[in-house]
Order: structure tokens, then C-alpha cells, then sequence
């Protein structure tokens, strides 16, 4: 394993201190490019196991998402363990002139796996 990017290791730590979604970043991983909007851990489990919840075949998946809710937040912000993954939400893989999908995901990157970065989210068209 890589070691991680310090400043996009600060970056994350920002976004989870402040409780924003509105950093926009995009990433090269694994070949993979994502971009979209940071969210805060918390935010961002919360929001997958909406969408879960909303699925027959995947609702008991939910749980593993809120799990940490029975945990005090702000206590887990307190901590002095640097964030390891960015919550990326309204994101999108870039391929060729293509976002996927249109609407925005949910992903989860390993900070470690990160190869390349940039401020700002990458506009993608059929012009």
C-alpha cells in the first residue's frame, strides 16, 4: 500500500471537521477517473442506506451503513486519526465523453489508492 497523499488526507479531514458537500474533486484510481463532490463520512453512509432501504432485494444491507449512528459523531471527529477514504456522492466515472451514471453515485476511495488528483469536478459532453 501507497502512501497516502498528505494534503488530500487534509482535504478529507476538512470536509469531515467542516460537514460540508461542497468540494469538489476529482481523482485517478486504479486507472478509474471519478469526479464529483466530497461528502462526510456520516453524510455519505447515511445516504447509501437510504437507498438501500429503498430496495427489497438489498434493504437488510442497510444496516451496516448506520451502524456507526449508535456512535457519538462529534466524538468521532474528535479523533486523531486522520481520515482514509474519501465519500465521494453526486459523482461520476469518467469514460470517454460519458458520465456514469448521469444522475451521480455514491463512491468510496481508498485515499492510499489515490494516483492523481485535482480541485474542481470535470464537465463531460456529446458536443
Amino acid at each position: 500500500m501507497s502512501k497516502p497523499d498528505e494534503l488530500l488526507t487534509v482535504l478529507a479531514a476538512t470536509v469531515e471537521s467542516e460537514q460540508s458537500t461542497q468540494m469538489s474533486l476529482t481523482v485517478v484510481t486504479g486507472g478509474t477517473v471519478i469526479t464529483g463532490r466530497l461528502a462526510p463520512e456520516a453524510v455519505w453512509r447515511q445516504r447509501v442506506s437510504e437507498v438501500l432501504k429503498d430496495s427489497d432485494q438489498l434493504r437488510p444491507f442497510s444496516v451496516a451503513f448506520t451502524a456507526l449512528e449508535a456512535q457519538d459523531a462529534s466524538a468521532l471527529r474528535e479523533t486523531a486519526e486522520p481520515p482514509t477514504h474519501l465519500h465521494f456522492h453526486v459523482a461520476r466515472i469518467l469514460q470517454g465523453t460519458m458520465g456514469i451514471p448521469e444522475t451521480g453515485g455514491m463512491y468510496r476511495v481508498a485515499i492510499s489508492d489515490v494516483n492523481a488528483w485535482t480541485v474542481g469536478d470535470f464537465s463531460y459532453s456529446d458536443h
